[in-house]
Parts: structure tokens; sequence; C-alpha cells
């Protein structure tokens, strides 16, 4: 634990379930689609737990053609993109961001949301990030490292020097292939676990 402390440059945090919750709203968008396309929507949900959209669509509606595919991703992103009267900043995302301000640790969001969809999370949670890497800035979603090796490219700290905070494990995947530290919440395996963003802020503090 010590060693987590005093070897993290930066701290790189996935958004839904993690600084932001979104579970509900998610959750309805995935029931609703799948309901329009056919397919068993609580598995949808389960299945698209922090991959990209587009990764989940593409499993599903595999007899598609890319063009109907992309439409279809492109509709499971608009249930989405309005739906945010129930989303909140997780517990503890206040405090830990505190900790980080007063340390001077820099700290950035890596999402496998789209960049419009991402914003406006994070501006119903009150949350503004000083750097926002999302499947817009990246070639592929987790769990490709891309996002995470991005975003400690723009804060200008060596991915090993960076901690991930993670609540799926396609995205704790895409932190250890980056080379990074993980914080796991929901009772994942990484180097920390977590039951909230209140024990990494004690951690950190």
């Amino acid at each position: 634990m010590a060693d987590i402390k005093a070897e993290t440059a930066a701290v790189l945090f996935d958004m839904d379930g993690t600084l932001v919750d979104s579970d509900r709203a998610v959750e309805r968008s995935w029931l609703s689609w799948g309901e329009e396309y056919g397919v068993d929507g609580p598995a949808a949900y389960e299945m698209a737990h922090g991959a990209p959209s587009l990764t989940t669509v593409r499993k599903l509606l595999a007899h598609l053609d890319e063009e109907e595919m992309l439409r279809a991703s492109v509709r499971q992103l608009e249930l989405q993109y309005d739906d945010l009267a129930d989303v909140v900043a997780a517990p503890g995302t206040d405090e830990l961001l505190a900790v980080l301000a007063h340390r001077g640790l820099p700290w950035a969001v890596v999402t496998s949301a789209d960049a419009r969809l991402a914003k406006a999370r994070l501006g119903a949670a009150g949350i503004t990030p000083p750097v926002l890497v999302t499947t817009d800035d990246v070639a592929a979603g987790k769990p490709d490292p891309a996002g995470y090796l991005r975003a400690a490219e723009l804060l200008g700290v060596a991915p090993a020097n960076c901690l991930v905070v993670e609540d799926a494990e396609v995205g704790l995947q895409a932190a250890r292939a980056a080379g990074a530290r993980t914080a796991a919440l929901r009772d994942l395996d990484g180097d920390v676990r977590l039951k909230s963003l209140f024990d990494l802020a004690k951690l950190l503090g």
C-alpha cells in the first residue's frame, strides 16, 4: 500500500461506475436498445460493462453488415446521451479529487464513451477533468491500452507511474497492458482493492 502512494505520479480514472454513478442510465439504455433490436437487454448490459458500445453491438448483431451495425451502435449511444436524470458523482469522488489537488497529482479520465456522452455525464456529475480521453481519441477501445497510454502521454507521466482506477475487467486488462498499476472496484482483482473511492482518498492522502 505504501509503495502505491509513493510511486503514484498520476491517477487515471475510468468514468462510468468509477468516477460517475451512471449504472441505472446505462442499464436503461441497453434494455431499450435490446427491445428495439430483438436481443436480450440484460445480457447486453452485462456484456457491455466497461467496453465501447460498438464492441458489444458487433458481438450481438454479428449478422448485420457494417453500415447496419454502425447505425445500431449510433442508436445505442443516442439512448444514452440525454438520459442524465440520476447521473451523479460516485461516493468519495469529491474527497479523492481534493486529495489529488492538495498533493498536486495530475489526473485524467479514460472512458469507453464517446466525447459527447463523456462530457454530458461528467457535466451532470459536476466533474471537470484536466484531461479526457474518449473513444474518439484512440483507434481501439478497452481492453486495448491505447486510451491509458494516451492519457499518460498527455499528462507527461510514464505509464508505470500511473495508477488506473477501474470497475470493469476489460479496463483492468487495458491498464495492465499499458504497464500501469491498478486500483480495482466491485471486488475485482487489482494491485489495490477498493470498496469505494473513499478508500483511495485515504490511501493517497
